[in-house]
Parts: structure tokens; C-alpha cells; sequence
């Protein structure tokens, strides 16, 4: 066959100083570094998918204080119960956890729920319709529920879980696993230090309104609000306020409120 039916052979007989084979060669390697990062993607999506289902249960171990060094992270997961909750009814959906992605269908008109200024003080803008909860039984009976949290800080919306002991007002733990807040600022979210002063603070008072939340300055001990408040974060008012107003957002009447109050009901208190 002649380099007349084949135009790359006359191509690639041109000099290498020739606009044309440069072009011709640039294109030629895009496209085969193209193919090979697409090939790579289908390869590693299932590597992926694993590592990042890995990561939230070592987060909702973490938030519930069964992590540590020599914790089997997938042994140490079964001790939970995987559920998906209606959040306008409070009750359980017929869905396979396994199948479901809450932050998709946060995205999709169709599963979500446009909030109003009024409501969204988490800056979310919509919420998905259903949620992911998790719970922490012995003898068939709850002793943690793991709820997933997010909301925008400074710079970023903020992923992550709080814990809720067996009485459904005590916080076991805070922990996010996403965010990008300024590191040494609002990024001391993730400093464990910081993340201890939830452990044990009460999450609504005697009327059942949400009292917790993460003040300027540092929580006054001798205070009768010390219980429902937390340390802000130095320098970070905008990422301590974002903080403040997820998990109230959440735990309130727009979030798991109805959740929380139909577990209650269901124990008879």
C-alpha cells in the first residue's frame, strides 16, 4: 500500500521541524494518553468505590469511639445496623442501604427537597429526601445512632457524623471526614481535642428545642448553658458558626427531628 491511501505514513515522512507533524504527533499522543486514563478510571473505579465505603465506616467507628490502632474495621462495622429513614415521616424506607447514595440524591430533583432561606440555615439548599442512619445495638437495643451531617463553613460544605447516645440527647462524638477549611483555623475541626468537647454535651432542652452550639470565646464551666455549648474555634468564627448551624439544622425539625422523636415514641417516652 502507498503513502497516498495511507496519509499518516506521509505524514510521518515529513521533517520533524514540520508544522504538520508536529500537530499530527501532538494529537496522536493526547489521544493515546486519553485512552489510557479512561482505561485506568473503568480499572480503578471499583478499588475506589471500596476505599471510600472503607472511609465512612472507619469514620462511623471514630465517631462512636470503637476505633482505635488494632480495630478490624469490617468486623468491628457488622456491630451496626444500616437503615434508610423518610425524614418528613421519621419512619424507615423499604431501601436497600447498599444501593443508596445520599449526597446524589441531594442532587436530583426528584429525591430531594428544595429548602427555604428561612429553613436552610446550613447552607445546603436542598436535602435529599431519604437519609442513611446507623445503629449501635446490644440485645436489640440502641445504644448509639450515627447520624450523617453536613453544611457549609468559610470555604467549603463540611461531611460528617454525630453520635447520639441510648437517651437520643447525649452527643457521643462529632467527627467530619470532608471538608476544605483553612488549616490551623477552621480546619481544627479535625483536632481531636476540639472534637472531645462534644463527647457528653446535651443536644435539646427540657421543651425539646436544640440548644447546642459552638460559641465565641471559651465555655464558661459554672454556666447553666455549659452543657449545651462548645469552645469556638480560634480565629475560625465563620467555620465555628457553620458548625453550629449544621448540626442544629440536622438535628432539628427540617433534618432527623421527626427521626429522633419517632424513635421515642417507639421506646414510649
Amino acid at each position: 500500500m502507498t503513502q497516498t491511501s495511507r496519509p499518516y505514513l506521509k505524514i510521518m515522512s515529513l521533517p520533524n521541524d514540520d508544522p504538520k507533524k508536529t500537530l499530527f504527533i501532538a494529537v496522536l499522543l493526547c489521544l493515546v494518553c486519553s485512552i489510557l486514563v479512561a482505561i485506568s478510571a473503568v480499572a480503578l473505579k471499583p478499588q475506589q468505590m471500596a476505599n471510600k465505603q472503607n472511609d465512612i465506616k472507619k469514620n462511623i467507628l471514630a465517631v462512636s469511639g470503637l476505633l482505635d490502632d488494632k480495630t478490624n474495621i469490617e468486623q468491628a462495622f457488622k456491630q451496626f445496623e444500616v437503615k434508610i429513614v423518610d425524614l418528613e415521616t421519621g419512619r424507615y424506607a423499604d431501601i436497600d442501604p447498599m444501593q443508596y447514595d445520599q449526597r446524589q440524591a441531594a442532587k436530583d430533583p426528584n429525591r430531594n427537597v428544595q429548602l427555604s432561606p428561612q429553613q436552610d440555615i446550613a447552607n445546603i439548599k436542598t436535602r435529599a429526601k431519604l437519609a442513611t442512619v446507623y445503629l449501635l445495638k446490644q440485645d436489640g437495643h440502641i445504644q448509639q445512632v450515627i447520624l450523617p451531617i453536613h453544611g457549609y463553613g468559610l470555604w467549603s460544605t463540611l461531611y460528617g457524623f454525630i453520635s447520639l447516645t441510648s437517651d437520643l440527647n447525649t452527643i457521643g462524638g462529632l467527627q467530619f471526614y470532608s471538608h476544605a477549611e483553612t488549616p490551623g483555623l477552621g480546619g481544627e475541626v479535625d483536632n481531636p481535642k476540639w472534637r472531645a468537647q462534644w463527647h457528653g454535651k446535651k443536644v435539646f432542652d427540657e421543651q425539646g428545642n436544640v440548644r447546642i452550639k459552638v460559641i465565641r470565646g471559651f465555655v464558661n464551666p459554672n454556666s447553666s448553658e455549659a452543657q449545651y455549648h462548645v469552645d469556638g474555634l480560634s480565629g475560625a468564627t465563620l467555620t465555628s458558626n457553620g458548625v453550629s448551624n449544621l448540626v442544629q439544622y440536622w438535628l432539628g425539625d427540617h433534618g432527623f427531628g421527626p427521626y429522633l422523636a419517632q424513635l421515642r415514641s417507639d421506646r414510649g417516652q
